[in-house]
C-alpha cells in the first residue's frame, strides 16, 4: 500500500535513482515529479569523472549500503533526466 498525497506522483515518499544524461546521478527521497522535472530531498549527487568511481560502481553500493545526503533538496529538470527508478529495485 501506497501513501496518499492527492496531488503527487506515485513516488512521493519513495527513495530513488534518477540517472541523468550527463555524468551525474541522484538518490534522494522523491517529493513530486511532473513534465517539467523530479524534486528530491535528502539528496546524495554523483558524479561519474575519470579515474573515479562510476556511476554503476556508485550505484551498486549505494543499493547495499544506502547514502548520505548531502543535499536538503534538489530539482532536476526531466530533460536531463535518463531515467527514474526505486533504489530498492537495484540490486544490493
Amino acid at each position: 500500500m501506497g501513501t496518499f498525497h492527492h496531488g503527487k506522483s506515485e513516488l512521493h515518499g519513495i527513495t530513488v535513482v534518477v540517472d541523468t544524461t550527463g555524468a551525474k546521478v541522484y538518490v534522494g527521497r522523491c517529493e513530486d515529479m511532473d513534465e517539467s522535472a523530479i524534486t528530491l530531498l535528502d539528496v546524495d549527487v554523483h558524479e561519474e569523472v575519470a579515474g573515479g568511481r562510476s556511476k554503476s560502481e556508485y550505484l551498486e553500493r549505494a543499493a547495499k549500503f544506502g547514502v548520505w545526503k548531502k543535499h536538503e533538496r534538489f530539482v532536476v529538470p526531466m530533460t536531463e533526466v535518463s531515467t527514474v527508478k526505486r533504489l530498492g529495485q537495484l540490486e544490493g
